[in-house]
C-alpha cells in the first residue's frame, strides 16, 4: 500500500479509503472486507449518516474485530436533514452511537454546495459547535464534500482554515463540479482532498460502452478497467486519496493491487490520449450524468429515480436490449410497487438534493418518452390486470 501526506496533521493516509455507500449487507461479508482492507494496508474509513445501514455496520465489524484505531474513521453530517442548530448533536451523536466510537477523525459537512448555505450554517452556531468538539477531542479535523459550481468550491475554500475536502473526480470528464481546479486550488492551500466517485457509481468499471472498452483493451489487454481509472487519479499530486465502495470481494483486491503501486507520473503519454479517446466516447454517449448516489430517494410517487437514469444511460451507452432489461427491472415492469419515470409528478424534491444538479423532472420524461413505448404501456396493463384478477399483484 502506497501513502500519502496529510500535511495539515502529519499524517500518513493510505491512497485507497474504503467507501461505505455499497458495503456488503450482511455482516460476514463486510467483516470479510474491512480485516482484508486492513491487511493490506489501508487506514481510512468513509461513510455518511444516510448511507443506509453502512454506520452500523462498520461500527460492528470494528468494535467485534478491534480494529478501531487502525483507521481514521470519516463520517458526515446531513445537511439535507437539518432544521436547526440543535440538529447538530443530534445527528453527531447518533453517528458516533451506531459507529461505536467516542470520536469522528474526519467529520465533513455532507453536500455543501455554496457560500450561502455555509453562512446559514454559521447563522446556527456551527463555528461555536465545531470548537467545543474540537477541544474536547470528539472531531479531529472538518471538512465538506462538494456537489455543486465549480465557482462555488473555490469560494467556499476561502471562508475558513479546512482539514481537507472531498470532491467528484475522475477521467469522464475532469472539470465537472470542483474539477481539476478545484483540485489544485485545495492543493495549493495545503489542503488534504479525497476523491469520491473515482469509477462514477461504477460505471466506469463495469457499464463502459463497447467502443471505449476496446479502446483500454488495445492499450493493455491485462488492465481492468477500474485500474485504469485509479491510475489516472493517483498520477496527480494534488490527490489525496481515493474512496470507492465495493459489494465484493474481487473489487477490493483489483483496487488494493492498484494502490500498492501508486505513484505520480505512472501514466505515461500514450495512455494520456488513450484517457482521452475514452472521455470523448463517453460525453458523445452519456444522456444523464447520474452517479446512482441515491440522495434524490425515497421519491414520494416510488420513482425509481437511480435506476431509471441509469438504464436509460445504459440504452445508449450499452445497446438496447441491455438497457430495456434494466429498466423492466428498476421500474417494477411486473411489480405492484411501479417505480417507472412516467409516475413522475413533477414535485422537484429530487432536485433539491441532487448533488449533480441534475433537472431530474425534465430528465424523467426524457427516460419516459423513450424507455416507455406502447408496447411498454400495454405490457404494463396486462401485467397488472392478470395480477389484480388472480390476487398475485401483492409484491
Amino acid at each position: 500500500m502506497q501513502y500519502r501526506l496529510d500535511a495539515k496533521t502529519n499524517t500518513q493516509l493510505s491512497v485507497f479509503g474504503l467507501g461505505g455507500m455499497r458495503i456488503p449487507k450482511d455482516y460476514e461479508s463486510a467483516k470479510a472486507m474491512v480485516v482484508a482492507a486492513h491487511e493490506a494496508g489501508v487506514n481510512y474509513i468513509d461513510t455518511a449518516y444516510i448511507y443506509q445501514g453502512s454506520e452500523d455496520m462498520f461500527g460492528r465489524v470494528l468494535a467485534e474485530t478491534g480494529l478501531r484505531d487502525a483507521f481514521h474513521i470519516a463520517t458526515k453530517l446531513p445537511l439535507i436533514l437539518l432544521k436547526s442548530g440543535a440538529d447538530f448533536d443530534k445527528y453527531f451523536d447518533i453517528s458516533c452511537k451506531r459507529l461505536q466510537t467516542d470520536h469522528i477523525d474526519y467529520y465533513l459537512l455532507h453536500m455543501l454546495t455554496d457560500p450561502g448555505q455555509y453562512e446559514k450554517l454559521l447563522s446556527w452556531g456551527l463555528e461555536e459547535w465545531i470548537a467545543k468538539k474540537r477541544a474536547s477531542g470528539q472531531i479531529r479535523r472538518l471538512g465538506f464534500s462538494f456537489h455543486g459550481l465549480g465557482t462555488d468550491f473555490l469560494k467556499l475554500l476561502e471562508l475558513r482554515d479546512w482539514d481537507f475536502v472531498q470532491i467528484q473526480y475522475n477521467y469522464s470528464d475532469p472539470n465537472y463540479q470542483a474539477g481539476v481546479a478545484g483540485l489544485k486550488a485545495a492543493a495549493a492551500k495545503g489542503i488534504p482532498v479525497m476523491v469520491m466517485e473515482p469509477l462514477l457509481g461504477g460505471r466506469l468499471a463495469d457499464s463502459l460502452p463497447v467502443e471505449a472498452q476496446k479502446t483500454f483493451k488495445k492499450a493493455d489487454p491485462a488492465r481492468s478497467l477500474a485500474a485504469w481509472a485509479f491510475r489516472w487519479l493517483y498520477d496527480q499530486p494534488e490527490v489525496t486519496l481515493c474512496l470507492s465502495g465495493m459489494p465484493k470481494m474481487e473489487m477490493l483486491r483489483d483496487n488494493l493491487s492498484v494502490a500498492d503501486a501508486a505513484a505520480v507520473g505512472m501514466v505515461t503519454a500514450e495512455e494520456r490520449a488513450v484517457y482521452d479517446e475514452v472521455a470523448g466516447i463517453l460525453r458523445s454517449l452519456t444522456k444523464v450524468p447520474c452517479t446512482g448516489c441515491g440522495y434524490c430517494m425515497p421519491c414520494p410517487k416510488g420513482v425509481n429515480i437511480p435506476g431509471c437514469f441509469g438504464a436509460y444511460n445504459t440504452r445508449f451507452t450499452i445497446n438496447h436490449k441491455t438497457g430495456t432489461q434494466q429498466y423492466a427491472s428498476s421500474a417494477g415492469l411486473t411489480s405492484k410497487n411501479y417505480a417507472a419515470a412516467s409516475e413522475c409528478v413533477g414535485c422537484k424534491k429530487c432536485e433539491r438534493h441532487c448533488p449533480q444538479n441534475i433537472p431530474v423532472v425534465a430528465e424523467l420524461k426524457n427516460v419516459a418518452k423513450t424507455m416507455e413505448p406502447f408496447w411498454w404501456r400495454m405490457a404494463r396493463f396486462a401485467v397488472k390486470r392478470y395480477k389484480t384478477a388472480t390476487g398475485a399483484f401483492s409484491n
